[in-house]
């Protein structure tokens, strides 16, 4: 009955209040189109901005869009273009070992400097126009494709350099479409023409478009500009940057808090802050913030496309290539439970990050701490074996308890990997998920009385993220005063309450899934967010989507102060970046660790769609 209790409590504590989850079921997943089959298993794709704006390290076209340096001086840096030491080979070397199935690299950013000798009118190119003198973009592609990796090419429909486009500057346009149509209309041809020689010469697998917010799907004769590309290849993959016109959604920067409504998505994401090399910019994500941030794609489905920016001249920096290694060691390791997956359970069923094989038979459950099991209700399937992805096949199985509803697995012999590591839970058939049972609440008595620390502290710390404090009324915030009739069967339990009576006396429901792995609870004012951490992290704690600003961190009952970083906050934009706070191993509770953020008012959350970046101050 223990284990029944450790994890029916986990995930039916709607049942306080009156709602339950009776017959919550997994849902099927959408239709799958034959053409997106590919690029559905890839998972990892590398994204490389490479242009001009190198050269000084400076904003992609949007430094002199924003009028931060002038339109002259910026196409200045065709001089300085050079490409001296690019190797393709390396690249795509570099990029295949890291484990991505498809490159997109920028033929044309928004200043419009071609990397291809194009023969479109007035265009500016490498070729022409830049110390390079060559074509940088045919070599890449000829290694890629002679790698076996698909072939992403990344074009913008905005040319702000172009004398027929009207936009120049966040200030200054050309000329308005209504008053010289014809105009546009060369520009149409013109950007046309590029896309003919892109699909003549390259026959990518996908197209990546930028920047179609400028204009409507009828200025940019979007469906011409589609059926021209399907007519060189009719399973062309498109992204949603064509007025919608595409097949994939691409949420930008910002990791998705809940999955993306599309079948199919795409995060296109950063190293550090820029997209294209900038010197001075050192804010990089650690390699294990890399490869939680891919298993938290995989788990929701989609893709990560991760970003590089190599230099003027074609050397690409150190941080990236060390981030790449990681990548390399990570995906080759755990090859099964990337490529091929399919989105896994929602976390009511139990609150770790999951994926499915395509065959449906194999459950993934990605982990970044190191603790002694992991739970899941609603299972209507016993499991056939559960292990450690990437384990010799000679390493055991673990040990699980399953009792036709619950199961829970055994961690204890497990070989946990220094970023994230990966059980499977493998079935003869597709496994069967239904949350069709409801449990009252529980006696506080009931709980103390357990004589299995981890057990009864679990329970009070799921109880109480779903909004039920057990403890509310039975202890004082400081600790001191202890309801009398209380009995704990454990002096363990006893310490461990005490000594987080701030939080247990009055703890408010938490936060909802997407936004932290594990249990939280809120203090009643919804000013202060606790977390509650299960073991020891591979790495520093990741929490997204939360609006506000921070105050402090710290660990509750001991009083020590954590920093924390933030990663991906654009100062202009809504979207919350991800905050990471390090918590250090000596200061962890071996039963459970809780850490306070205090906020500057009630909590607010970010859960909105997360979609392309259309300005950038």
């Amino acid at each position: 009955m223990k284990i029944l209790k450790k994890v029916s409590l986990a995930m039916l504590l709607l049942t306080v209040g009156g709602s339950g989850f009776a017959q919550d079921k997994v849902q099927a997943p959408k239709k799958e189109e034959p053409k997106m089959e590919w690029f559905d298993d890839a998972k990892l794709g590398i994204f490389i901005h490479w242009g001009i704006y190198a050269v000084e390290g400076i904003s992609e076209s949007w430094a002199f869009f924003n009028n931060y340096i002038s339109h002259d001086n910026y196409m200045k840096q065709l001089e300085g273009f050079t490409a001296s030491r690019y190797k393709p080979l390396e690249w795509v070397n570099l990029i295949k070992e890291s484990g991505a199935k498809y490159a997109v690299i920028t033929s044309k950013h928004h200043d419009g400097v071609s990397l291809w000798d194009s023969k479109a009118d007035q265009a500016t190119t490498t070729v022409k126009h830049s110390a390079a003198r060559k074509d940088v973009l045919s070599p890449f592609v000829g290694a890629l494709k002679g790698a076996g990796l698909k072939t992403g090419i990344y074009f913008s429909l905005p040319d702000w350099s172009h004398p027929y486009y009207d936009v120049n500057t966040r200030t200054r346009k050309r000329y308005l479409l209504k008053d010289e149509p014809q105009r546009w209309n060369n520009f149409v041809n013109y950007y046309q023409k590029q896309l003919t020689e892109i699909s003549e010469n390259y026959n990518p697998d996908l197209i990546w478009f930028d920047g179609d917010w400028e204009h409507s799907s009828a200025e940019w004769q979007a469906p011409q500009t589609l059926a021209l590309l399907r007519k060189y290849n009719p399973n062309i993959i498109i992204n949603s940057r064509l007025n919608h016109h595409g097949d994939y959604d691409t949420p930008e920067q910002g990791v998705p808090v809940v999955k993306p409504e599309s079948r199919y998505w795409e995060l296109c994401y950063t190293m550090n802050d820029s997209w294209g090399y900038q010197p001075f910019d050192t804010h990089y994500k650690t390699p294990n913030m890399i490869v939680r941030t891919l298993a938290d794609c995989i788990a929701m489905g989609g893709n990560l496309l991760l970003d590089i920016g190599p230099k003027a001249d074609g050397t690409i920096p150190e941080e990236q290539v060390a981030i790449l290694k990681e990548l390399k060691r990570w995906t080759g390791k755990h090859g099964e439970a990337i490529y091929g997956t399919r989105t896994g359970l929602d976390q009511r069923f139990g609150r770790h990050k999951t994926a499915f094989s395509k065959s449906g038979k194999t459950l993934y459950v990605y982990l970044d701490a190191k603790s002694s099991d992991i739970s899941f209700l609603g299972l209507q399937s016993k499991p056939k074996e559960i292990r450690v992805v990437g384990q010799p096949k000679s390493s055991r199985p673990l040990a699980f308890t399953y009792n036709g509803y619950d199961l829970t697995v055994d961690l204890l012999t497990a070989a946990f990997d220094e970023a994230v590591t990966v059980v499977a839970i493998d079935f003869a058939e597709k496994p069967v998920f239904d949350l069709n049972r409801t449990v009252g609440k529980p006696s506080l008595p009931g709980i103390l009385s357990q004589s299995d620390a981890r057990q009864a502290i679990q329970d009070v710390v799921r109880w109480s993220d779903f909004g039920a404090n057990l403890l509310e009324g039975a202890i004082t915030e400081d600790g001191q005063l202890l309801r009398k009739d209380l009995v704990f069967n454990s002096p363990e339990v006893k310490d461990w309450v005490m000594k987080h009576a701030e939080i247990l006396h009055d703890a408010s429901a938490g936060i909802p899934g997407g936004h932290y792995t594990g249990y939280s609870a809120l203090s009643k004012d919804k000013q202060r967010l606790y977390l509650f951490v299960d073991g020891v992290p591979t790495g520093p704690i990741a929490l997204k989507g939360v609006k506000n600003t921070i105050a402090r961190i710290r660990i509750v009952g001991e009083g020590s102060m954590l920093s924390h970083q933030i990663f991906n906050k654009l100062y202009w934009s809504a979207i919350p970046g991800i905050i990471y706070i390090d918590v250090p191993k000596e200061r962890l509770d071996k039963k459970m660790t809780v850490i306070a953020v205090l906020l500057d008012k009630p909590i607010e959350l970010y859960r909105e769609k997360v979609g392309a970046i259309e300005s950038n101050l």
